[in-house]
């Protein structure tokens, strides 16, 4: 199966038009089984989804988790996609500590490949706000990490440091420099998977529209399954 994540930046693109159905283009390409997405919501007021999830559905076959009644497509401007033929168990929104306002959206997931719980992040600005962050997930997770992944933009510059807290529970699994779209310099985003789970393939997807339609490229792993 292949999971995938994507900072969309509201559908932003480099040429500076919001334009949402590059976005699915882009997501079409992938032909990922989950997604998690941040910056997925506008926002300023209700903060409403960025993609028409009709047409979402009609190019991908992905559906959007919705975990609130408003118009939003997750929490926090995270959002979680999946195929057909995934059942989705429990969920939980999370907002996270730090001085800015962070969120993280957890679902447990049963599909081809059994159970799984992903989580979908948009990690803080400073490295000490995502130690908070991170121990607060793991908090959340408790012992459910065997199966489990954590798929965002992590917001980690370095790519040595920065995720000592997850050794004991995670492999940390970074496919390459994602930001910025134009000329990536930084592995912004990051997988950390679960000792249970064993990882076949993962990369920066550059290909097509992907290097226009957002600040970030879309990052995606395989697992064996």
């Amino acid at each position: 199966m292949r999971i995938a994540s994507y900072n969309i930046r509201k559908a932003v693109g480099l040429d500076w038009r919001r334009d949402p159905l590059r976005i699915i283009r882009v997501l079409k390409d992938l032909d990922a089984d989950v997604v998690t997405l941040q910056e997925a919501d506008k926002r300023l007021g209700v903060r409403p989804a960025v993609l028409p999830q009709d047409q979402l559905y009609d190019q991908t076959g992905l559906r959007v988790l919705h975990v609130t009644n408003g118009p939003s497509s997750g929490w926090h401007g995270n959002a979680i996609l999946v195929r057909d033929g995934w059942t989705v168990g429990a969920t939980e929104r999370m907002s996270l500590p730090g001085i800015e306002p962070r969120g993280a959206l957890m679902a447990d997931l049963d599909g081809p490949g059994g159970p799984l719980t992903v989580v979908g992040t948009h990690l803080g600005l400073r490295r000490g706000c995502r130690q908070l962050q991170l121990a607060h997930l793991l908090e959340e997770l408790a012992a459910n990490t065997n199966r489990a992944v954590i798929a965002g933009d992590f917001n980690e510059w370095s790519p040595r440091i920065g995720f000592d807290i997850l050794e004991h529970a995670f492999d940390l699994v970074s496919p390459g420099r994602s930001f910025h779209a134009s000329r990536p310099v930084a592995p912004l985003d990051r997988f950390a998977v679960g000792r249970g789970l064993r990882v076949a393939g993962a990369g920066v997807f550059a290909q097509g529209e992907a290097r226009r339609a957002s600040d970030h490229l879309p990052i995606w792993m395989d697992l064996e399954v």
